[in-house]
């Protein structure tokens, strides 16, 4: 690891780590606040009494599913623009305003009219990180580190959903212009637990 934080990232107050379940968003979010000496703010999936029912059967507990994250999300993100809560910076392992791509990906059309109702509602009261890191991997690599993990719910998850959702996150990220973003390949780069490839995405976010 990097031995002190590089001065070109303090323009960074808020950085997010996304991209597809499996890609390592969660652990790269945490090396990076550790780094940085920045606080940790990370999705708390495990909270959404959906989501083992969501897994079983998508379309019959996706709204239920998508109510849930967006109500906690903003609770989390309003925390975060409080004033002098997070004083030394944040990084996160969820985007706000990726939950438009899951409900479009997995809601009817009544569902997601309804949905965006409500999120329009609520989403101007968040702000926009000031960094995107976007990782990446194929749908078979996010499948074989899923297993890996073992997290019981997740085991249901299939490859042929890991595949609409990569395809969801490519299209969402091409159009997506709320903050400066880049992508990083997680196939070949292993930034969570190669010192040389976290020093490597260091330099590259700073001088982006």
């Amino acid at each position: 690891m990097p031995n002190s934080p590089d001065k070109r990232l303090a323009r960074f107050k808020h950085i997010v780590v996304e991209g597809p379940i499996g890609v390592g968003k969660s652990s790269l979010a945490r090396k990076l606040a550790d780094y940085l000496g920045a606080d940790l703010l990370l999705e708390q999936a495990e909270e959404n009494p959906f989501l083992g029912r969501f897994y079983e059967n998508i379309a019959g507990h996706a709204f239920q599913t998508q109510l849930f994250f967006l109500t906690q999300r903003v609770k989390q993100m309003q925390s975060a623009s409080q004033p002098g809560m997070f004083p030394h910076g944040v990084v996160s392992d969820f985007l706000f305003a990726k939950d438009a791509l899951f409900a479009r990906m997995n809601l009817s059309d009544d569902e997601h009219r309804l949905y965006m109702e409500v999120s329009g509602q609520i989403a101007p009261q968040v702000s926009e990180p000031d960094l995107v890191i976007w990782l990446q991997a194929s749908p078979e690599t996010l499948i074989e580190r899923i297993r890996t993990r073992s997290v019981g719910i997740e085991q249901r998850i299939t490859l042929d959903y890991l595949q609409r959702l990569c395809d969801a996150y490519a299209a969402y990220f091409h159009a997506y212009e709320g903050a400066p973003m880049f992508a990083v390949g997680t196939e070949h780069l292993n930034p969570v637990d190669r010192e040389a490839d976290f020093a490597l995405l260091i330099e590259r976010m700073a001088a982006f």
